[in-house]
């Protein structure tokens, strides 16, 4: 089989997006669903059919060149080694769910041609992400999450909130990718080359300061797509997107690529203490941040946000402790669990009459499908970290990976995973006893739940609830089953005592229980929330949008507002005024003397005339004179 085929993994979303934008709303409707579906589908068959492509090095294919200039020579190639093939299965897969999920939740919109074509293309563009094998295709696929991202989180945009929430992410990301163009360009300058493998083996003869620069630029490049501090500001308000693309976003696609990134540059950053430092320590502060956040709110779909947001910092320091695996890990599980709890929230959002509000839902459990409880339920647990489901086996991976780490400063960071863990334990539950405990809150009339909105909820449950046995200890190689399988790329080799194990297994089981606990006893019996000042705060995301609105844009808006008013009004365009007015005095003179009576142009001739005469005499006057 020919390595070129590789490139129909991505390339098959692309082309149905293509048909879907160009043709879509010229054929039947399910014509147009079902490219969408098809193309995605392939995609993930193809990677099982390529799997053993990515044993040993892996596989390059090329396409052809596609930049050559001087000393730059940019290939259009991929790389399916062991890091990409687990992640373009995810993708392919998680992301064939969420294609068939979005037929049944969007079957009443009209706009299914722009949304299906906008949906494989987001496809197409994490791929190219996953598969690059140098920086410059990995930045195509960089921008190309950015643009779809703001053309379907806007897509209501006939909603003047919704497109500003589409906006808002465009530009946003827009500044993290600043930072990764600029260390895109610094390393070709350093190393001549922009594929990932040459750049990783060239590493070690980088300068130690350069190393650390180079690093907290990719840092600051992955905290605008992974929606980490202080670049976290637009993922919440990406939930103004229909549900389908909430799922994509969060689970398959947008927020795990900057992990990708950090995890693909590992030979790199891990060059730096000090860059791999600051990856934990935004990793950990966001995390904490996120899950104070999520206690608070009160649109389903924004608890949901938050808690990405903070599970993606669990990745963050699990990559600045040194373990790719633990990092992929916990990336893997969180995509199947967290496709769930969003297209389950899609569900209940129908059963709720379209209402977001949790504090307006309640009794669901009575009214709803039973197995839609149950597979939320699923979701919850695993967000929750109860013991042997595929969530409390990745996070508590991390959490092992920051508490054995040789640097002291990594007990805090494992500290604030601990009471991050808590607060997830308690928010999750919280989010569970609000939507299908107690009485109904609402008179709202259900929508009924298509059948393509329910099933491919179940695959998800089992994938999240089995997530612990993608990470089982490895028959030959020693240690788990990911990290031999990364091998190389696998990052460092958490090891512990039994005995610390078991104790911080304890730990974890504690933390559930308590969460629990607390959310039980206030939650059972809802009588409503207490509206006070630190609640109105972690509502509002502790208020950083009005953070950025004071430090940022009106500065900004001052400045343009002075180079309008004192630049461009007073200085140019009163310049232009004043010789505007000179020139038309100028002329209003010359039109008084232009009066077409030939006596005034004669006398004026002649004392024109007589004028030149005296100045010629008076010159020849002086003339004679000075002989």
């Amino acid at each position: 089989m020919s390595e070129t085929l590789l490139f129909l993994i991505p390339l098959l979303p692309l082309v149905c997006a293509v048909i879907n934008m160009l043709f879509g709303t010229r054929l039947p409707r399910l014509f147009a669903e079902t490219t969408a579906v098809a193309g995605v589908a392939t995609s993930a068959l193809l990677t099982l059919l390529f799997w053993d492509y990515s044993t040993g090095e892996g596989t390059r294919a090329v396409l052809g060149t596609w930049l050559s200039s001087g000393d730059l020579n940019v290939a259009f190639a991929l790389n399916f080694d062991k890091l990409a093939a687990p992640m373009t299965l995810m993708v392919t897969g998680v992301a064939t769910l969420i294609h068939l999920y979005a037929i049944g939740y969007m079957h009443n919109d009209r706009d299914y041609a722009r949304f299906f074509g906008l949906l494989n293309l987001f496809v197409f563009a994490m791929l190219a992400i996953v598969l690059a094998d140098n920086l410059l295709v990995l930045f195509l696929g960089w921008e190309g999450v950015g643009l779809c991202s703001y053309g379907l989180i806007g897509f209501w945009y006939s909603q003047t909130d919704n497109a500003r929430a589409g906006t808002k992410a465009f530009l946003v990301t827009r500044v993290g990718d600043v930072f990764f163009g600029i260390a895109l360009l610094w390393l070709f300058a350093l190393t001549g080359t922009l594929s990932i493998t040459e750049i990783n083996a060239q590493a070690a003869s980088i300068s130690p300061g350069v190393v650390i620069v180079l690093t907290l630029l990719l840092l600051f490049g992955a905290c605008g797509k992974s929606a980490q501090l202080p670049l976290m500001t637009w993922l919440a308000d990406a939930m103004a997107g229909p549900t389908p693309v909430s799922a994509l976003i969060h689970a398959a696609t947008m927020v795990t690529a900057g992990v990708y990134l950090l995890c693909r540059m590992f030979p790199l950053v891990s060059l730096s203490a000090v860059g791999m430092t600051a990856i934990t320590a935004i990793g950990a502060l966001t995390a904490l941040y996120a899950a104070t956040c999520a206690l608070a709110q009160r649109e389903i779909k924004r608890v949901l946000a938050y808690s990405t947001m903070s599970q993606v910092g669990y990745m963050f320091m699990a990559v600045g402790a040194g373990t790719v695996s633990g990092a992929m890990f916990h990336l893997l599980t969180h995509a199947f669990f967290k496709a769930l709890l969003f297209m389950a929230a899609g569900c209940v959002i129908h059963l709720a009459g379209d209402e977001n509000d949790i504090f307006k839902m309640g009794g669901l459990a009575r009214r709803s499908p039973p197995e839609l409880f149950w597979v939320f339920l699923a979701g919850a647990i695993c967000l929750a970290g109860v013991p042997m489901t595929g969530g409390f086996f990745s996070k508590d991976g991390v959490l092992l990976a920051l508490f054995t780490h040789a640097d002291p400063l990594y007990r805090i960071f494992w500290l604030i995973g601990v009471i991050t863990a808590l607060l997830t334990a308690f928010y999750t539950f919280r989010l569970v006893y609000l939507v299908f405990a107690g009485e109904p809150r609402s008179n709202a009339h259900p929508h009924a739940i298509p059948l393509l909105m329910r099933w491919p909820l179940w695959p998800l449950a089992l994938l999240g609830l089995a997530g612990g046995l993608l990470n089982l200890p490895a028959l030959a190689g020693g240690g788990e089953w990911l990290h031999h399988w990364f091998g190389d790329l696998a990052g460092r080799h958490v090891t512990a005592s039994h005995d610390l194990e078991w104790q911080l297994i304890g730990l974890a089981i504690a933390l559930v229980v308590i969460g629990w606990a607390a959310a039980h006893w206030r939650y059972r019996k809802f009588q409503g929330e207490r509206d006070n000042a630190l609640t109105r705060f972690l509502l509002e995301g502790w208020r950083a949008d009005q953070l950025v609105d004071l430090m940022i844009l009106r500065p900004f808006h001052a400045i343009a507002g002075f180079c309008w008013l004192g630049c461009d009004r007073t200085l140019f365009d009163g310049t232009l005024r004043g010789l505007a007015r000179q020139a038309e005095s100028s002329g209003n003179l010359l039109r008084r003397m232009t009066t077409g009576r030939l006596s005034s142009y004669l006398s004026a001739f002649a004392w024109g005339f007589l004028l030149i005469l005296g100045w010629v005499l008076m010159a020849l006057i002086g003339r004679g004179g000075g002989h």
